[in-house]
């Protein structure tokens, strides 16, 4: 028994730590209500307001809609967002059959090239379709319609950045099967496309409705890629920065906000009601699922994922090779003239700094508190109706998107008479933005991995009084060290390539890299913006490297016990 537990407590101590866990309660309530939900409501009563502050009803929506040219930006997204999803769902649904249900080679490899969209901003798929799409585009003679500035590139660019998102959970859906219903069907002589319907697609059928819903809602909000590749085809995201950068519009910015939020929501909600509705696919007596060998099934596999694995590499590659040309397309000779940052618009080289320093800040810190919230939602008893309303908020974020959060931090915290208004405009502010914007996915990690430890830890710490966080420092933090461990990097490497969240909040003294490539793209500056969108992926890919480097070595250490 070590020291450190102790037998006996005085009642005042736990009286203390009661206290304490009610205190970090109430602290990660409010910092969820101050950080995500009252920024909501301000911009929800701006929507509502006129230019002078004053109630004015709904009559900025019933402008916004007497304008046809602002309500076919609805269409436009919605049409957007549905061709997006068709095509990134469907190749995505047969690249993670061909990983986990075929035979084919090279599977670890086309995995980890399908990861690489991950670790690059939404921008730089963009600004590739201009190299190879655009006037003076490579090739500009195989794109079947006049210009790729509008639906076309729009829905390319959001397939290229999607795609990696629809992978990883279709690929969940195909690992957890029974096998024993596939030699069930092969006894009976089943016809592989009738096997296909009956039993491989009931199987993952909820996956792919959280796939198809996953992605819609990625579409439907993104702003990067519209933003520099659009043209005059107006969406939703698009609308809300021209009506508030361009007019200086902010209640129509707010307006054209709740109408964006609404799409969002409404499939956040469904896709929480498909995930409660989802019943277990694997019992204690499943069989796992072995892929059997089928030689021309396995070749067609193989060349579809080559194809689409080359889809990826050449809008990367095109990034990479057109940010080292010195002029496109008059002086094609290799230089490293576009990355001298400090010679462009976007605050130069600056502006990367702040963004690893912001990206630092945002992993150390989010972690921290990502973590403790999580645990104090799952694992302590006191106060019941606070941990569920903190688990309810902590969901709430996923259905945000990331340039409604930044609108609303500008209308929350720009307020003179908020006693918060002394980090608007700082490097905080930007952090804080940036960890709520991707809150949920972290704290459905952090409590995944909590929920798998047993509850008879802290039943047997209580019993034996020893209070609660060195129950957490000395039990439940190095069991759940690996999930740690990826929300840090996780919350790096979004930190690194945001650029929707953070576009309205940054200052002079802020600017970020992935800003700045938006604004070296406005002002012409195209190669330029196309080497900051690179530098950004490296950076990422690199983070990602040191990241199972430590793991590993620390993993190594303090995770021996998990390997025979």
């Amino acid at each position: 028994m070590p020291a450190t537990l102790s037998l006996t407590s005085s009642p005042r101590a736990l009286n203390t730590e009661t206290w304490l866990q009610r205190l970090i309660v109430a602290g990660g309530l409010c910092f969820l209500l101050a950080a995500l939900l009252m920024p909501l409501l301000t911009m929800l009563v701006k929507s509502l307001q006129n230019a002078a502050g004053e109630f004015a009803g709904l009559s900025n929506f019933i402008e916004y809609f007497s304008n046809p040219a602002l309500t076919r930006s609805i269409l436009n997204s919605l049409n957007i967002a549905f061709w997006t999803t068709v095509i990134v769902v469907s190749t995505a649904f047969v690249f993670a059959y061909a990983l986990t249900r075929s035979g084919m080679v090279a599977k670890r490899g086309f995995r980890l090239l399908s990861m690489l969209p991950l670790f690059a901003p939404s921008l730089l798929p963009a600004l590739s379709m201009i190299y190879l799409f655009g006037n003076q585009g490579i090739l500009r003679d195989w794109l079947p319609v006049d210009s790729i500035y509008g639906p076309v590139g729009i829905v390319m660019g959001l397939s290229f950045w999607a795609f990696p998102h629809a992978l990883m959970i279709l690929i969940t859906a195909f690992s957890n099967s029974d096998a024993r219903l596939y030699e069930a069907a092969r006894s009976m002589k089943t016809p592989s496309w009738r096997v296909f319907l009956t039993v491989t697609l009931p199987s993952v059928r909820y996956g792919l409705i959280n796939t198809i819903f996953v992605i819609f809602t990625l579409t439907i909000t993104d702003f990067g890629v519209a933003k520099v590749i659009g043209g005059q085809y107006n969406v939703l995201a698009t609308d809300i920065y021209k009506q508030v950068v361009g007019q200086q519009n902010f209640q129509m910015g707010a307006v054209v906000s709740v109408i964006l939020l609404l799409p969002a929501l409404i499939s956040f909600a469904v896709e929480r009601r498909v995930q409660r509705q989802q019943s277990a696919q694997l019992s204690s007596r499943a069989v796992p699922m072995t892929p059997q060998k089928s030689p021309l099934r396995d070749a067609l596999l193989a060349l579809f994922c080559a194809l689409v694995c080359g889809f990826l590499l050449l809008v990367i590659g095109m990034a990479v090779y057109a940010s080292f040309i010195t002029f496109w397309p008059y002086n094609m000779a290799l230089s490293f003239n576009n990355y001298r940052f400090d010679m462009m618009d976007g605050g130069g080289w600056a502006s990367y700094f702040n963004s690893l320093q912001m990206s630092a800040w945002t992993a150390f810190i989010g972690t921290a508190i990502v973590f403790l919230i999580a645990y104090m939602s799952e694992k302590i008893k006191p106060m019941p109706l606070a941990r569920r309303l903190l688990q309810l908020l902590a969901m709430l974020p996923m259905a945000v998107p990331g340039i409604v959060l930044g609108l609303a931090y500008i209308f929350f915290f720009n307020h003179p008479q908020n006693p918060f208004n002394a980090i608007y405009g700082t490097m905080f502010i930007l952090v804080l933005n940036t960890l709520v914007h991707f809150y949920t996915v972290c704290h459905l990690t952090a409590v995944t991995s909590l929920k798998q430890i047993d509850s008879e830890f802290e039943a047997v710490s209580a019993s034996l009084k020893v209070p609660f966080y060195t129950t957490l420092r000395r039990v439940t933090l190095p069991l759940a060290l690996p999930s740690v461990l990826d929300i840090s990097v996780y919350l790096f490497v979004n930190a690194m390539t945001t650029v929707s969240a953070v576009v309205f909040l940054y200052s002079s003294e802020t600017t970020l890299a992935s800003v700045a490539v938006m604004h070296m793209d406005e002002a012409g500056d195209i190669a330029p913006a196309a080497a900051m969108a690179v530098l950004l992926m490296l950076t990422s890919l690199v983070a990602k490297g040191l990241h199972w480097l430590i793991s590993h070595q620390i993993l190594q250490r303090t995770q021996r016990w998990r390997q025979r």
